[in-house]
């Protein structure tokens, strides 16, 4: 992590120089391979780069850009050219120095001329030469920047929903008791890509400090006031109730007191169907995109509970562009075992299917994680099921092992998600204080979707 703050233009000295070592793993010297274009089997499983300058350079030069950016000059800087030489080989292990020196300043843009150059630990030289920056004006103080992981990917379910958002108009959206930095600059980075039109509900003396903290203005945007994080909740629900906004977006307010707000009968956002949560995880190892229901609003759902949310989760996934979807009921075996109720559960619910009270998906279970998320595993145990190895959404038995299911793929499997509460008159984001931004956009990306798909079923035929 990095606290820190940058160097203004005024601020740069011309002789100073900042520097930053780095070790490469095996991750690192793959993707470096792959995005090099370099295919030899042997660099994918990380041995020496050696097919020219192209892939070393691309290490280097991501390090050089690393410096620059985030911290000499650091944030609010731009890279507008690039003079520099290539040479020599990397590998696993290999320790790489980068340096930067400034060399000149030109008021004209506050450009600064930068000397660059990476070594690595046998002090052979990977690249040097001169990278031209306009250094930011204003002073800008950071802090908790982590250094994000390398993760290969088979691929990037979220980049196809963020996509299809650009062609959709913004929603109006209330954000509930954005009291601090990262539930405020979420909101208003999704209302800058036009996902959203902020409506900011929640005390406006504090709402107030923080944008002035971060430097950020609020002119643009509309502020109701609430007294504290529980008024504002209510109000949030009553703004929804009376159609003036289209959806939710959770601030730093605990879930539950969002929550207290939306379940009352009569006068939160109930509706026929039971409200659930269903978490949106891509993770790197699996090629679709995998629903978990439901870890955060039903404790211990029976049966009938079990329906809803699992046709809560069948028609997400339709929204989302997964035609029939394919849904695990979990367990921890195969069989149907009346010791085990969670394998009572799921035979009752494909029966249910197979009856018309749930639609649009296609179950099956009791089924163990391996055998719903592998086909080989459901192979190996002679498993013939339609859903086996090849499932969209895990239904969990409870809370409990859904909620640790979906943070063991995050935490474990270096998963991205995204997290929406359905079943209520509006869709619903909960967001977390540990979510990055594009976790908060993909979750907005999420409502998004469920908003418009709601607005084209509700329009009349012709």
């Amino acid at each position: 992590m990095d606290d820190s703050r940058n160097f203004t233009f005024d601020e740069i000295v011309v002789g100073h120089s900042e520097t930053l070592t780095r070790q490469l793993c095996v991750t690192e010297v793959e993707a470096l391979a792959l995005a090099a274009g370099a295919i030899d089997p042997a660099h994918i499983e990380g041995a020496p780069i050696k097919d020219g300058p192209t892939a070393p350079g691309a290490a280097a030069a991501a390090l050089v850009s690393n410096l620059l950016l985030r911290r000499f000059p650091g944030p609010g800087s731009a890279i507008v050219e690039t003079q520099l030489r290539y040479g020599g080989v990397i590998g696993v292990g290999d320790k790489l120095t980068v340096s930067v020196s400034a060399r000149a300043k030109h008021a004209d843009g506050h450009r600064v001329d930068f000397d660059c150059r990476c070594v690595n630990q046998q002090d052979a030289t990977l690249v040097e030469g001169i990278a031209v920056v306009a250094a930011p004006p204003k002073s800008i103080a950071y802090s908790n920047v982590a250094t994000p992981e390398i993760l290969l990917r088979r691929n990037d379910g979220f980049a196809p929903l963020l996509r299809r958002c650009k062609a959709l108009p913004p929603i109006r959206c209330a954000v509930v008791h954005p009291c601090d930095r990262d539930s405020l600059l979420g909101a208003l980075e999704a209302a800058k890509r036009k996902m959203i039109v902020p409506v900011l509900v929640g005390p406006e003396k504090k709402i107030r400090v923080v944008a002035s903290t971060e430097n950020v203005d609020l002119t643009p945007y509309e502020i109701v006031s609430a007294e504290h994080s529980h008024a504002a909740a209510q109000k949030a629900v009553e703004l929804a109730r009376a159609g003036d906004v289209d959806a939710l977006m959770k601030g730093s307010l605990h879930t539950d007191e969002l929550m207290g707000a939306v379940v009352p009968t009569g006068t939160g956002l109930r509706t026929a169907r039971r409200i659930s949560h269903v978490f949106v995880i891509d993770v790197p190892t699996y090629p679709r995109l995998l629903l978990v229901t439901d870890a955060a609003i039903n404790i211990a759902p029976d049966i009938e509970v079990k329906a809803d949310i699992a046709q809560n989760a069948i028609d997400l996934a339709r929204v989302l562009g997964i035609a029939k979807p394919k849904v695990a009921i979990l367990s921890a075996v195969e069989t149907v075992n009346p010791k085990i109720p969670s394998t009572v559960d799921a035979a009752a619910l494909c029966k249910m299917a197979d009856r018309g009270q749930i639609t649009g998906g296609v179950l099956d279970g009791p089924l163990a994680f391996d055998n719903a998320i592998s086909a080989a595993a459901a192979a190996t145990k002679n498993i013939v099921s339609p859903v086996a190895g090849e499932a969209d959404i895990l239904l969990v038995p409870d809370l409990e092992s859904g909620n640790i299911l979906a943070k063991q793929l995050q935490y474990l499997a270096g998963a991205d998600s995204a997290g929406i509460v359905l079943g209520t008159r509006v869709p619903i984001v909960l967001t977390s204080r540990a979510d990055p931004v594009r976790t908060r956009l993909v979750s907005t990306a999420v409502m998004m979707l469920v908003v418009h798909s709601r607005r084209l079923a509700a329009r009349p035929l012709v």
